[in-house]
């Protein structure tokens, strides 16, 4: 076992890990920008180190300070937690390098399902279903439109190195496809300085659908269920849950196998996620890998009873996974709302600065994952997400009362948050019927600004 982590990140995942950490006796070093100094990370750690100014790429990006922290801490592995270096293959490399474990998958596998056209070819040929689509990236525009119209419209332009929703573009005809490929593209270079992207049938009214996979050292691969992310808000998740609600038993059973077979193909260690499109028949689409632990993973341990990040902590250090695919029991369903530093009502424009008061609820089957609490200065840097919440109960209608609840609970002065749109978002009828695609949000925006014309 380990007897040092560095933690690679900050905010509730770095305190996440740090807390795992300590539940499996092993000391923890934080590493922080200025701008996280009083981040509760950085005291929760047995030992912390300022790596940089506040913008990520200059501290929590910065590959060279955070292994000198690690060889100056004397570390034994380093947990990236997500986002941030949690994907980049020459980081995993570079820790290797050093003789410093990744708590991840091998930087091949990082590297294979990174880019996310190899991903999809390298899938298809384990026979995981994959949207039709052109065979890897396209760069001259005349080609790309005649796969388009091979495929038929719509269809969706996608950056090879994508994610977070850029260099993405929906074209729903020829007349439009040459403005939305040039847009895809410059967006592409601008976020990941890779400008590749490659072309996929546009799937309609799709639901967003993942699987989380755990697999150790010694070929040993399980899958732990889904999540349901369809509820997004360009492209970012808001509301996730387990299991899902349109999935049926033998779906369920037919996407984790499909998610087994595509960890394999690319000899895959540690958590990772598969993630599906699932259109209204039922049908479900390989569209990427995720090589990291997921922010929505906490519904996942709570319908499992497993503790995916001490698993991650385990299997690094040379473990067997302690179970096999029939020990794996799933009981209860459990939502989680992202509580995010935002104003709703100018266009979810983020709220940095003091948080006055900041209060989470509690009571049998609530969590609450967060890093901020009364005093705390939200910087203007990072993501705005500032902590999860999550509840567990016997069924989905019990678990939505649960959450309503816990919501209504939530006070936070000082600065804005999503809590009241979160509650509108689960008493929203159709939320509770389970009738929900990736346009949700889209929709219930409409939904409601009609019901205020009428009235």
């Amino acid at each position: 076992m380990f007897n040092k982590i560095l933690v690679a990140n900050r905010g509730e995942i770095a305190l996440r890990v740090i807390r795992a950490c300590r539940e499996l006796g092993i000391n923890s070093l934080a590493v922080y920008s200025e701008a996280d100094e009083q981040s509760l990370h950085t005291h929760a750690a047995n030992e912390a180190i300022c790596i940089g100014p506040a913008p990520s790429d200059q501290s929590y990006l910065k590959r060279d300070r955070i292994l000198s922290a690690a060889e100056i801490a004397n570390v034994d592995a380093i947990h990236p937690g997500y986002g941030f270096l949690s994907e980049n293959a020459e980081f995993a490399e570079q820790c290797e390098t050093c003789g410093i474990k990744f708590i991840g998958p091998k930087a091949n596998a990082i590297r294979l399902m990174g880019d996310k056209a190899t991903a999809r070819e390298t899938v298809k040929k384990s026979k995981v279903p994959t949207v039709p689509g052109s065979d890897g990236p396209i760069e001259n525009e005349n080609e790309a439109l005649n796969v388009a119209q091979k495929i038929g419209f719509p269809v969706i332009i996608k950056a090879v190195a994508g994610g977070g929703g850029k260099g993405m573009r929906v074209a729903h005809n020829a007349v439009a496809f040459a403005k939305e490929f040039t847009t895809a593209r410059n967006e592409a270079e601008k976020a990941f300085g890779n400008g590749a992207v490659y072309i996929e049938k546009f799937i309609e009214e799709p639901r967003h659908i993942e699987v989380q996979i755990m697999a150790d050292s010694y070929g040993n691969v399980v899958h732990l269920g889904e999540r349901d992310c369809s509820v997004q808000r360009r492209h970012q998740k808001v509301i996730e849950e387990a299991p899902s609600p349109f999935a049926t038993s033998s779906m369920r059973d037919a996407m984790g196998k499909a998610a087994v077979n595509a960890a394999r193909a690319v000899k895959y260690e540690n958590a990772g996620t598969v993630e599906f499109l699932v259109d209204k028949n039922g049908n479900f689409y390989f569209i990427e890998m995720n090589t990291r632990i997921q922010v929505e993973h906490p519904v996942t341990e709570e319908i499992t009873g497993l503790d995916l990040v001490q698993l991650q902590i385990l299997i690094a250090s040379g473990e067997k996974l302690p179970f096999k695919q029939s020990d794996i029991k799933f009981s209860k369903h459990a939502l989680e709302c992202r509580i995010c530093a935002e104003d709703p009502e100018r266009n979810f424009m983020p709220s940095a600065g003091m948080v006055d008061f900041f209060h989470m609820p509690g009571g049998r089957g609530v969590r609450v994952d967060s890093h901020v609490y009364s005093g705390y200065r939200i910087p203007p840097n990072y993501d705005s997400m500032i902590g999860k919440l999550i509840v567990v109960a016997d069924n989905r209608e019990k678990a939505i009362a649960k959450m309503n609840r816990a919501l209504g609970e939530c006070e936070i002065r000082g600065i804005k948050s999503n809590v009241e749109f979160l509650r509108k978002i689960t008493n929203d009828p159709y939320f509770q019927s389970g009738d929900v695609t990736t346009k949700f949000i889209e929709d219930f925006f409409e939904r409601n600004k009609n019901r205020q014309l009428k009235e």
